[in-house]
């Protein structure tokens, strides 16, 4: 399950929006943890995002991503500094629905969230989250979850 605020998630969708008929692409730092009761879910809790510039620079930016290495690392830094992780990544899907391609597959890695944003025309329509198993062979569904703010 993956946990982020209601605003982060509105921030991701407008991102998604502003780049549009591109790919946006972002980080998201916070903590995991392993759910209790020892059924593998994993609880992967939202607090930065760090929105990143797509830098591929070829004609397919409408259905690619690249976040630069530099970015990543540095984000990486900060956030331990802070006594949290990169727990996971974000992008958008231009006029495509929200479910991971084969591409993704192949450039994700396992243990991470990859929350994909729908923008349709323009306008963001929906959202999923995503973990890659730990053989890379499928991405599995998690759950969105958005407390509300000031919410426990």
């Amino acid at each position: 399950m993956i946990e982020l605020s209601p605003d982060d998630l509105a921030r991701i969708r407008a991102h998604g929006e502003a780049t549009y008929p591109e790919e946006c692409c972002g980080i998201l730092v916070g903590s995991t943890e392993k759910a209790t009761g020892g059924n593998g879910v994993v609880l992967a809790r939202v607090v930065r995002l760090v929105g990143a510039e797509n830098t591929r620079e070829d004609e397919n930016r409408h259905n690619r991503y690249l976040i630069p290495p530099e970015v990543i690392l540095r984000t990486e830094r900060e956030a331990r500094a802070d006594g949290l992780d990169v727990v996971g990544y974000y992008h958008s899907h231009p006029d495509h629905p929200s479910r991971p391609s084969d591409f993704d597959r192949d450039h994700a890695w396992p243990g991470y969230s990859y929350l994909i944003v729908s923008v349709r025309e323009g306008r963001a329509r929906d959202e999923r989250s995503w973990r890659l198993s730990d053989d890379r062979s499928r991405f599995d569904e998690e759950p969105i979850q958005c407390p509300e703010s000031g919410a426990p």
